[in-house]
């Protein structure tokens, strides 16, 4: 009994040691563009680049120190193209929690991927001429004769 209660004071003691951090971070460098915002309002704006990311928050570096306490807005470049044409940005929503200089941690509240045009300009397919051959009408809506039914 006094040697489970040592491994789990040990284990605890581990896990307060340790990264307490529930999200695995994956340490990737996007760049981004930044807003800050307060009351709906634009109060500064930048650009930086990731250092990691997580589900639960992003660390990045800005290019200049910013104020902890404030909502942020960011746009991030996304390095794959939707369906191998589209360049895509993760727009991310959330609130500067720490920083050190110009590293700021976000905890993350909203993201979305976004499209932000073509890499390669794509044309639509060319309307129907009007010299084509189309079936009448009535082709496709003649009565259907079931036997024993109706006129043959």
């Amino acid at each position: 009994m006094e040697n489970n209660a040592n491994q789990r004071q040990k284990d605890a003691a581990d896990q307060i040691a340790g990264d307490r951090r529930e999200d695995r971070r994956y340490p990737i460098e996007l760049e981004l563009k930044y807003k800050l915002i307060r009351r709906r309002r634009v109060l500064d704006n930048g650009v930086g680049k990731t250092l990691n990311i997580s589900s639960g928050g992003i660390f990045f570096e800005s290019d200049r120190p910013l104020p902890v306490g404030l909502n942020v807005e960011l746009s991030i470049t996304w390095p794959v193209l939707l369906h191998s044409v589209a360049p895509m940005r993760l727009q991310v929503s959330g609130r500067l929690v720490r920083g050190e200089r110009n590293r700021l941690a976000v905890r993350t509240v909203q993201h979305e991927f976004r499209t932000q045009g073509t890499a390669q300009r794509v044309e639509p397919p060319a309307p129907a001429r009007a010299t084509e051959h189309h079936p009448p009408l009535g082709y496709f809506f003649q009565p259907a004769r079931v036997a024993g039914l109706g006129k043959q």
